[in-house]
């Protein structure tokens, strides 16, 4: 457990509520984000009910302007359809939506992610001979291509974050500068990775995650130790501002909303 402060005192807060707050903050109020399952929509929705109201979610299986009072269990979680403004077919959620370009933000996860913000969920191991055989890339791949700007979230790891993904199953920034480019995309790519550790960003000229600020409570040692490459940190290296009383309140309710509805209560 981890401590932190806020205009109230001192509330306490665990690594993955650090994790989402600070990846909930990445989100503007005008954004118009696409929503993967898990971490993200944990994010995505918090925003939406603190600093982003009017932030329009939309998740892979055409639900638009969702609003969903507890999170969803998948994509196909009624949930969603419950609570959009209008649910469309999926190749209209592909086509015009995202591969229209009218998607601000996609935000993702992923089993190993390297350091140039590459994403593997299909295969750990060798293709033809995997240790681990992953749920694939689903939408991922297009929305990592389409959207304006790409946030990935993960647990560090030096299981995770590794010097090279196993395979790419979401184009991040190739192996540096010009990769993105000669793939045919004109979209930034990944522009933020949020961990239970810190937050790394591209380096403008390399196109290599860099370590841009710690969050409370961690070391540079750390980090260094739960990174499979050489990771490089930041001149100005900023610490990450905790999480509110508010942020905290809000995202402990939409668990507990979602832990009752899931047992059927």
């Amino acid at each position: 457990m981890s401590k932190g402060s806020d205009e109230g005192g001192h509330v306490d807060f665990t690594p993955d509520e650090l994790m989402t707050v600070a990846a909930s903050r990445a989100l503007r109020n005008d954004d118009v984000c696409f929503v993967g399952i898990g971490a993200p929509s944990e994010a995505c929705n918090l925003a939406r009910l603190t600093h982003a109201p009017d932030i329009v979610l939309i998740y892979e299986s055409g639900t638009l302007q969702t609003r969903p009072d507890v999170l969803p269990l998948s994509i196909g979680d009624g949930e969603l359809c419950e609570t959009a403004l209008t649910t469309v077919p999926v190749v209209e959620m592909f086509q015009y939506w995202l591969q229209g370009g009218r998607i601000s933000k996609g935000f993702l996860g992923g089993a190993q992610i390297d350091r140039f913000a590459n994403i593997n969920t299909t295969v750990i191991g060798d293709y033809d001979a995997p240790k681990v055989r992953l749920p694939g890339g689903g939408g991922a791949p297009e929305i990592a291509g389409s959207c304006h700007e790409v946030l990935i979230t993960a647990r560090h790891s030096a299981r995770t974050l590794v010097d090279t993904v196993d395979f790419v199953t979401s184009l991040g920034h190739g192996s540096g500068p010009g990769d993105r480019e000669a793939a045919g995309l004109t979209t930034a790519g990944p522009v933020l990775v949020v961990t239970d550790l810190c937050l790394l960003e591209p380096d403008p000229e390399t196109r290599e995650l860099v370590v841009t600020s710690l969050h409370p409570g961690v070391d540079r040692d750390q980090v260094v130790t739960a990174t499979g490459w050489e990771v490089r940190f930041a001149d100005e290296l900023a610490t990450t501002p905790p999480p509110t009383a508010e942020e905290l309140q809000v995202l402990r309710d939409l668990h507990a909303r979602t832990e009752q509805a899931h047992a059927g209560g």
